[in-house]
Parts: structure tokens; sequence; C-alpha cells
């Protein structure tokens, strides 16, 4: 499950001790920390109530900061046409989860590792293109929107694509945005639920 992969890595990205998150979902440091090691799988329950405590405070943004504050300009994007052995070693090579798939130019889908990952397993992996195992598309926002904007979308998605007057300029990701918030003076958007 890719939220409990990322548990651990929301929460001290915003800098929330284990202790805060366990008293917050109402269980152990001991339990929240078994949970992050992997070592137990938590109720689907509990796991939504982490997320909604996490996704509070990745909802808090200054209020001058945009997309265009933390946009990635560099897209990289894999043809559709591309092999999955030709998707993973640009993955591997950029370090990158997720990339956008793009046809003629135009974006259409997207794929990600644990896409790739169920689609190679498949008896004829090797042969499959990216275009028949991609996902969705990111969501797409203007430059000029809103981190609180950005965050809820982020919640939902792995990434977002930025655009300038109808052209596609870069993408967003959850380090990104974390990466942007935690360089600026926070302040709360409504009210911390959970805690």
């Amino acid at each position: 499950m890719d939220a409990l992969a990322e548990i651990r890595k929301r929460r001290l990205s915003l800098g929330i001790p284990l202790g805060e998150l366990a008293r917050a979902v109402g269980r152990s440091d001991a339990t929240l920390s078994r949970i992050e090691r992997g070592q137990i799988r938590p109720s689907y329950e509990l796991v939504q109530q982490i997320d909604s405590y996490l996704a509070a405070h990745e909802g808090v943004a200054a209020p001058h900061l945009r997309a265009r504050d933390v946009v990635v300009a560099s897209l990289v994007t894999v043809e559709g046409g591309a092999t999955l052995a030709d998707a993973a070693q640009t993955m591997e090579k950029g370090g990158f989860s997720q990339l956008p798939v793009s046809d003629a130019g135009r974006v259409t889908g997207s794929v990600s590792e644990t896409g790739l990952l169920r689609a190679l397993a498949r008896s004829n992996g090797q042969r499959l293109r990216v275009r028949e195992v991609q996902e969705g598309s990111y969501p797409q926002v203007d430059i000029e929107c809103p981190a609180d904007v950005l965050a809820g979308l982020l919640t939902r998605y792995p990434a977002v694509l930025v655009s300038e007057r109808g052209a596609l300029v870069g993408i967003v990701t959850k380090t990104d945005l974390i990466r942007g918030l935690r360089g600026t003076p926070l302040r709360r958007v409504g009210a911390s639920r959970g805690g």
C-alpha cells in the first residue's frame, strides 16, 4: 500500500514527532513506529485517520507561495511507444518514481514504479509498450496556482503539471512542494483535524 510507505516520509518532512501523530490518532508510539516500519498492517480506518492528520498539516502554506515557486521546469516525459524497459531506465537514471507519458508532444497519461512493476511481472511484460500500461494523467494547474491548492491536489495525485498561458512548463511533486513550504514561514490554513 503506497500510503503506508509514505507515512514516515510525510511525517518527517513536516517535522511532526512520532508521539504527536500517535496521540492524534489514539495509538501508542510503539504501534505507530511498527506501522511505519511495515511490521504491522493498520486498519483502513487508521490509515485514513493518519492520512487526514498529515494532509491537514500539508495544507499549511504561506499566502504568497505559488506553483511558480516550486515548479521543476525540466519536465521529463516518456514516449507512449517506448518499451517498459526504456521507461524503467529513464526513471532509474533520473531518480523518478513516476513520469508523465507523452505522444506526439502531448501528455496522455502517466506511468509509476508500481505500474511498471505490475506490468513487467506479467508474462508478456517485456513486449509491452508504455501506452498499454499507462495510468491517468496528472491534473494541470496554472503557474500562479496557490500552494494550498497544490497541497490538496498532491494528497490525491503523485504530481501536478504546471502550465503558463496554456503551454506546459513543468511539474510539481510532493517533495517539491514540501521543500518549498519548509523554506517559507508557515501559517495554518483552517483548523487542524484529528489533534
